[in-house]
């Protein structure tokens, strides 16, 4: 297959082994682009059949909260014609472009299950018992990996319908439904809209803990230029100033079921809770006022055909959605290399690589409030640097010399 064979030095007795990104989304896209630039060969593995497989299956509604002039990934700006706020299928577009443009080594139907370090190298135990040797790897498999369903007690024998919100595409199977979105981050959030937008009976929003909301953009300026700028300030101070924000940009909607959140909002970002964001007209705040989208207690329990809140209201609803996160699905790739904490992330991301593990890499694991693809761009060059420090000088073959007489 094309791009899993070692290449040789014309100056050296020594195969020359790629660099393997094991991902094809915008994180690794962005890591071999940079690797390439500087002259380095880098093979992407991607499981699915195509490219940015993960954001190919978003729902229809999705766009980017993070300004197209701030998402580009390096090498390549996308397109104006795009709108300041990247639709999920234009995305996409550009991905495949991207790689296009850059000539990129990408090998689809490719899944990386083991990784193993021999010696300086690193041995990708991969499908179709493929064994593939790399002088480094990133990890690129991305944030939300497998979709995660909470252990509610009793779920086994809940007789309803129930999906998670990756399997949630558009509001027209749900057209004339009682609908319970369970999580509201912004995937609930933004489910929950495009549900009572487009036709759904009743539309219930489950929150155990109530998010920070702030506006997508106000009178023009974005929220993510905001969380550019205080990114490296102290949390509390960033903490304080979004309170005050909150209270003059934000309406109070506990009279509608969603108290004031607790606690800072940079401090919770941090702990990977991100706000969540607000499109005006077409957003979650609109949408609990008018009552088209009613928060409720979270979900407690299953006994039967009724939904249990925490509150102790019982609930049947035609669907229920959770919306409620992933994992990153790292533990058999990497969980024998000690280099992921208790929650399963990576405990080192970007250019820096664990001391027992040299030339692993990880992108893409964290959730950064300056904007997700930003950081993606700006770790890619931090990586490729850091790989190009340590690349192997062509070693020259012996020349023949004359033996001496006697």
């Amino acid at each position: 297959m094309a791009g899993l064979t070692q290449d040789m030095s014309p100056y050296s007795l020594y195969p020359v082994y790629p660099v393997y990104v094991v991902g094809g989304g915008p994180g690794g896209l962005a890591v071999a682009a940079a690797l390439r630039q500087r002259g380095v060969r880098a093979v992407v593995l991607e499981k699915s059949d195509a490219l940015g497989d993960s954001w190919r299956r978003h729902y229809d509604r999705l766009r980017l909260h993070t300004t197209r002039r701030r998402s580009s990934l390096p090498g390549l700006r996308l397109p104006r014609r795009f709108g300041r706020w990247v639709a999920r299928d234009d995305l996409v577009r550009y991905l495949e472009k991207y790689a296009e443009a850059h000539e990129l080594e990408v090998v689809t139907g490719v899944e990386v299950t083991r990784l193993v370090r021999v010696g300086r190298l690193w041995t990708l135990h991969a499908t179709g018992g493929r064994l593939l040797t790399g002088r480094a790897v990133v990890v690129a498999t991305g944030y939300n990996h497998t979709p995660h369903l909470p252990r509610w007690p009793g779920l086994e024998s809940y007789g309803g319908e129930l999906l998670h919100a990756s399997d949630y595409r558009n509001p027209a199977p749900f057209a004339g439904r009682d609908v319970l979105v369970v999580g509201a981050g912004n995937t609930g959030a933004e489910l929950a809209v495009d549900l009572a937008r487009g036709g759904a009976a009743r539309v219930r929003l489950a929150v155990r803990t109530p998010p920070h909301l702030v506006r997508r953009s106000t009178l023009g300026w974005p929220a993510q230029a905001t969380a550019v700028l205080v990114r490296r300030l102290p949390v509390r101070l960033v903490d304080a100033g979004a309170r005050v924000l909150a209270r003059l940009s934000v309406p109070d909607l506990s009279a509608h079921g969603l108290p004031r959140p607790a606690g800072g909002l940079y401090s919770r970002a941090r702990q990977g809770a991100i706000p969540v964001q607000d499109t005006g007209r077409t957003g979650l705040i609109r949408a609990i006022r008018s009552g088209r989208v009613e928060p409720v207690a979270a979900v407690e329990s299953f006994d039967g055909d009724t939904v249990v809140l925490a509150d102790g209201t019982r609930i049947t609803p035609d669907t229920v959605i959770a919306a409620t996160g992933y994992r990153r699905g790292l533990e058999a790739l990497a969980g024998e290399l000690g280099v992921l904490d208790r929650r399963g992330l990576p405990r080192t991301h970007g250019a820096r690589t664990a001391d027992h593990a040299r030339g692993l890499y990880f992108t893409g694991f964290t959730t950064p409030i300056s904007g997700t693809l930003r950081e993606l761009g700006l770790d890619a060059r931090r990586i490729a640097r850091s790989i190009a420090r340590t690349a192997p000088r062509p070693r020259r073959a012996p020349t023949a010399t004359a033996g001496r007489t006697a």
